[in-house]
């Protein structure tokens, strides 16, 4: 038991000093980008701020890094001290140094859940508001290039949305069933009521009479069956703020309103898998380090470079897979789970040469 608890700990502090190195370094790189953004309401300090409540969304995100290296660090510095040697000679066997990580990396992975679904997404969007309520002076421009969303007949687009979710920049498409344009709204904001109602304010109105389109203006007109109160504020948020839970809702509204999903969903599924990439990792990085004499055969610093070369070339595999995935549209939870079953596998692999 001693034991156990003796090489689980090491592994955590592992984990912990390389996310430490980690949140230094991207932490100084976002301040340094965001600081060319600085204004008058925008300053230094508002910009440190928004780059502590933004690190931990990105520190997630390079969990199975973390995952990676931490394990390399700390297990080969325990073979580098030779206690490697001396838990082997006790008769503790690679399969038991795997059951005595089995419990950090499963709090680990608990603990990456929990964050990604109630603490991470919610601080991303704490930052993002209060970042354009600073720079914008509380409305400013929908990410991506605006929202739009379709009923078939009709199309929607909103590019504004200020703090207090009164959409503007809205521009509104009719078609007949022969798809030819029959009328088109612009108007700058619109007043939202409770029954999916639209109030549009300044309108300006083109519209198809005999042939030829027609322009009025408008005060205010209605327009119906457009969104909720209550969805508006999802509009304003990139994937990178929404967590688990809304990322699906949300995918699961546009595919009702005949929009592609397939950028939401992936960003779902790789957020939830991502805590069983981490295990892979663990499981990678041990079969690495934990080999009695590789330490000593190579210096840290070259255990270490290893990790960050996997660790890249991770990234960029799963990235082309991901993008390889859409576009042969493949299965997506399938996609996402393909990069964590290619390192599992080579995970086993390196642990059956594994000399203990």
């Amino acid at each position: 038991m001693i034991l156990q608890r003796y090489i689980g700990l090491s592994v955590a502090k592992g984990w912990m000093l390389v996310m430490v190195v980690l949140a230094a370094i991207f932490g100084l790189i976002s301040f340094t980008q965001e600081l060319d953004r600085a204004g008058d309401h925008y300053h230094t300090l508002a910009i440190a701020r928004y780059t502590l409540l933004t690190l931990p969304n990105q520190l997630v995100n390079l969990a199975p890094v973390i995952a990676l290296l931490g394990s390399i660090v700390a297990l080969s510095t325990l073979d580098r001290h030779n206690e490697l040697t001396i838990v082997s000679c006790t008769g503790f066997s690679p399969s038991q140094l795997l059951a005595t990580l089995a419990l950090p990396t499963m709090l680990l992975m608990a603990s990456l859940w929990i964050c990604m679904e109630y603490i991470t997404p919610q601080l991303q969007q704490s930052a993002g508001q209060e970042r354009q309520r600073l720079r914008d002076g509380g409305s400013g421009w929908l990410p991506g290039g605006g929202v739009w969303s379709t009923d078939g007949q009709s199309y929607i687009h909103l590019m504004i949305m200020s703090e207090d979710n009164v959409p503007g920049g809205i521009s509104l498409f009719e078609f007949n069933p022969s798809n030819q344009l029959v009328r088109a709204l612009q108007a700058s904001t619109a007043i939202v009521e409770n029954d999916r109602t639209w109030i549009f304010q300044a309108v300006r109105e083109k519209i198809l009479v005999d042939g030829q389109l027609q322009t009025r203006t408008h005060d205010a007109l209605k327009i119906t069956n457009l969104w909720s109160r209550d969805e508006l504020p999802t509009l304003t948020l990139p994937v990178d703020s929404m967590n688990l839970s809304l990322l699906y809702r949300y995918s699961q509204y546009r595919a009702t309103n005949g929009q592609p999903i397939e950028k939401y969903m992936h960003a779902f599924w790789q957020r939830l898998l991502m805590p069983l990439t981490v295990c892979a990792m663990v499981l990678l990085g041990t079969a690495i380090s934990a080999s009695i004499s590789a330490g000593r055969d190579r210096s840290l610093g070259v255990s270490i470079g290893i990790g960050a070369l996997l660790g890249i070339l991770f990234y960029l595999g799963a990235q082309i897979v991901f993008s390889l995935g859409q576009l042969l549209q493949w299965n997506i939870p399938l996609v996402a789970l393909l990069p964590t079953l290619i390192t599992l596998a080579a995970g086993l692999l390196l642990l059956r040469r594994l000399r203990w």
